[in-house]
């Protein structure tokens, strides 16, 4: 076995990776960074034939500890082959595992002499030709030349591609062939494709005979329950495309739509098992709705290791349910016995392509597919790329391909907006199938959103306005500097996040006080819609604390209630929205974001959100738990949001990601334009939030009860005067600030709800030196200043430093914090 690691390791690259030299067109560049990247590695290359050149190889990468075989047929790579996935999907005929190859035959002058003079091998064969779109060829070699192109007449056009009408009459063409010479090869590939395009052919046929012979009751067959026409389509569409991704906006019952089709698939297909892969929250509500709506059975995989193997081997369920990160650790296990159906929901899961759970799902092996998501595409066309690579990996191409021709760059390489959006849609159409609620909308009830204006406390506005000064003052130094450090950013998170915060309680803060407006309104509402007993609620929060407030209400009032968050166990959720569903006497389901995704609970027409998540696509979530197929009752949705707060500023900043997906997947604008980088929108945004240009509020001009000010209401809103008074705006839900980069802020989170956070340290030193410098620039304030602290004493004339203080520990507490502070500011 030879290795090939050339001596340009130390150089530096010749052909930037990020950017497109002009002098080269996009394929020139692209084959030039794999010449390159076979230069600067170190491939182990092993020649698994007889001749010298033209030959199969083993290529091994010791980095991925990947090995591949690679097929050398040509020097101009016309006819060369790799069965590594770029290969396949790139559309250059080359990849870095072929230039490896080469370069090493290259390196010695006999091998590149026999490597120009080019082979004809003497035996024809059967291949599959891999590009932009992949093709059935036949090559035809020296032996019996005659006779190939005589038989090639009826099967292959002029060019030698298989013909569309030949794909059903292959065997006779194999044995034909075969008579002719026993040489004869036909590539595993080639059959595959082949096998592929005459099970759809088979598919379809099988659907469409049963429906004209029994009509749209057939469906009625499959499972417990009618289905609605847009569901039956949609159930069609999967059975016949084979892998599909089921698209439709939340609510509108994907999942049943995915059992529909694995019942077909079992009853027609015969297949014998189907692998869910799920949220770890929704397991066993998977599990219900299959045991609810057909007689298959269903087990959900869990435990340690050895049990979850054991399960694989022994357990003959159709249905095998599993959480994702399961799937990531057992995907070698689960393709020993290759499963005949996945069913993936949520699979937004998998959009980050660079995640471990998404490597380990896309190495799932399965003949057929369903993937469900209602927002395949929040934030950027790599999403949506990645979860299609899941479903049909050479749909879309090369992820360089697909992006130059979507993307709209500046001169910088800079993405500023997308183009020919529709395009993409007509592409995914024979595969990807999306209906909106407003295309259905007939078969769902009416829905009320409102935005609940709610004053804060005094304290909540003074510890708002801290934050908000803060982010104000980090804000104003991107605009000087165009530039903010790791640790600006953080203190930036953290602030906004602590004005979201403190917009529900000073609780959620420090567990200690409890300033608070949001719980007390919320019990208002929750007392008028209980007195119908028909009535349920759902109330959401992005934070446990808030729900643990709202608990504790409940408790006094003796509501029974419901209460999930992220540290309730997966195989106890189910029997919550059991409970809730069923049980007439649990009148609340209390919910953080763990339960915004699948979750059932139609039983409620009533959903609350104390607070509002950065992504609309979040709070769609939350409101398809009830707002979906099968609500009888009309859906009310409250948004409290608090005044003249960052709440109530987010309510009108206008969302890009949601005008992509729009773009895409629900024919909207067919180009959008960002006019700057995501960064810099975010900025913009933030300056908008935290009123870069206005100065500091004095305390008596910020907005609390009877002092709010309802001018900044966004003109999509109206005003209405509740019982008590109290301003509540009524209108549909508005757009509002979320971007990729910003919103995780689980980190951010855990840091400001610490028990000793340093960010809050540098917070409140922050806030000490800029009060502090603030009066040491008046040079009155100054002087008042330091009459205050100095203190002579009568009979020595001495001047000493007099700082008046509670008690001894006061002093203690100030000593801790100055420590804490300075230790902060050396790590």
């Amino acid at each position: 076995m030879a290795k090939t690691k050339t001596k340009s390791n130390k150089k530096a690259v010749k052909v930037p990776y990020h950017k497109k030299p002009a002098n080269l067109s996009l394929d020139q560049w692209q084959r030039a960074l794999r010449k390159q990247f076979a230069e600067n590695s170190t491939f182990k290359i092993k020649n698994l034939g007889s001749h010298q050149v033209f030959s199969d190889y083993h290529v091994y990468n010791p980095a991925s500890g990947n090995t591949y075989k690679v097929a050398l047929r040509t020097e101009d790579n016309s006819r060369n082959f790799c069965a590594c996935m770029d290969f396949k999907t790139n559309g250059l005929g080359t990849c870095k595992h072929i230039e490896a190859v080469l370069q090493q035959v290259r390196k010695k002058r006999s091998l590149a002499k026999i490597l120009k003079q080019g082979y004809t091998p003497s035996h024809s064969s059967l291949y599959l030709k891999y590009g932009i779109e992949r093709v059935v060829m036949l090559k035809i070699g020296t032996d019996n030349r005659s006779e190939w192109q005589q038989l090639a007449l009826e099967y292959f056009d002029k060019d030698l591609c298989l013909k569309n009408e030949a794909i059903d009459h292959i065997e006779s063409f194999l044995e034909r062939a075969n008579a002719i010479s026993p040489d004869f090869r036909c590539y595993d590939d080639a059959m595959s494709h082949i096998l592929s395009v005459r099970q759809a052919r088979h598919r379809s046929n099988l659907l469409d005979v049963a429906i004209r012979k029994n009509g749209k009751d057939y469906f009625d067959t499959l499972i417990k329950a009618k289905l609605f026409p847009y569901q039956i389509e949609g159930v069609t569409f999967a059975a016949k495309a084979g892998r599909c991704l089921i698209a439709d906006d939340m609510g509108l019952g994907k999942t049943i739509q995915a059992i529909a089709t694995a019942e077909w698939m079992k009853k027609e297909l015969h297949i014998s098992r189907a692998l869910i892969v799920c949220p770890t929250s929704l397991k066993y509500q998977w599990k219900a709705e299959i045991e609810k709506f057909t007689d298959s059975t269903a087990t959900v995989i869990e435990g340690n290791s050895l049990k979850r193997e054991k399960f694989y081997k022994e357990d003959d369920s159709f249905y095998h349910i599993l959480s994702y990160n399961v799937v990531a650790n057992d995907v070698e296990i689960l393709n020993r016995s290759i499963p005949d159906l996945v069913i993936l929901d949520e699979a937004q899961r998998i959009k980050n392509w660079k995640t471990k759970v998404a490597h380990g799902v896309k190495k799932l092996e399965s003949p057929y597919a369903v993937v469900l998501t209602g927002t395949p595409l929040e934030n950027k066309l790599e999403e949506l790329y990645s979860i299609v690579q899941f479903v049909e990996p050479f749909r879309l191409g090369a992820l360089f391909r697909f992006l130059e021709e979507h993307q709209v760059a500046d001169d910088t390489g800079k993405v500023v907006g997308y183009r020919d959006l529709n395009k993409i849609s007509q592409l995914l159409s024979d595969i990807v199938i999306r209906r909106t609620k407003k295309k259905v909308l007939k078969q769902l009830p009416e829905r009320m959103d409102k935005n609940l204006f709610v004053p804060m406390t005094e304290r909540q506005m003074e510890v708002h306005q801290d934050y908000s000064d803060l982010a104000a003052k980090i804000a104003k130094k991107w605009r000087t500097y165009g530039f903010l450090s790791e640790q600006d950013r953080q203190r930036l998170l953290l602030s906004l996040n602590c004005m979201r915060m403190v917009c529900n309680s000073t609780y959620i803060l420090d567990q200690e006080t409890r300033h608070d407006t949001k719980v007390d309104e919320l019990m208002s509402i929750l007392d008028e819609v209980l007195e119908d007993p028909d009535q349920k609620v759902v109330v959401f929060s992005q934070w446990e604390r808030m729900t643990r407030l709202v608990a504790a209400e409940l408790d006094k009032r003796h509501i029974e209630y419901e209460n999930l968050n992220g540290s309730v166990p997966s195989e106890k959720r189910k029997a919550l929205f059991d409970n809730f569903n069923k049980d007439p006497e649990s009148r609340v389901f209390l919910s953080t974001d763990a339960g915004g995704v699948g979750l059932n609970l139609q039983a409620a027409s009533w959903l609350i959100n104390l607070d509002l998540p950065w992504n609309p696509a979040v709070l769609e979530q939350r409101i398809a738990r009830i707002y979906r197929l099968g609500q009888k009752k009309n859906v009310n949705i409250i948004n409290m949001v608090s005044t003249g707060t960052i709440e109530h500023k987010m309510l009108d900043v206008l969302s890009f990601k949601s005008s992509l997906a729009k773009g895409i997947l629900d024919n909207g604008d067919d180009s959008i334009f960002m006019e700057e980088s995501r960064f810099k929108q975010f900025m913009k945004s933030v300056e908008q939030v935290v009123d870069i240009e206005q100065p500091a509020k004095k305390r008596s001009e910020l907005p609390i009860a009877d002092q709010q000010d309802m001018t900044e209401e966004s003109k999509f809103t109206r005003v209405e005067s509740s019982k008590d008074g109290s301003k509540k705006t009524m209108g549909k839900q508005l757009s509002f600030l979320g971007d990729d980069d910003m919103a995780d802020d689980t980190k951010a989170r855990k840091a400001a709800t610490s028990d000793t956070p340093s960010e809050d340290l540098v917070t409140m030193g922050a806030n000490f030196f800029g009060k502090l410098a603030q009066t040491l620039s008046d040079k009155e304030a100054t002087e008042k200043l330091v009459s205050s602290l100095i203190e002579r004493d009568k009979e020595s004339g001495k001047a000493y430093v007099k700082i008046p203080v509670e008690n001894e520990k006061t002093v203690e507490n100030a000593i801790n914090m100055i420590s804490g502070f300075l230790q902060a500011f050396q790590k």
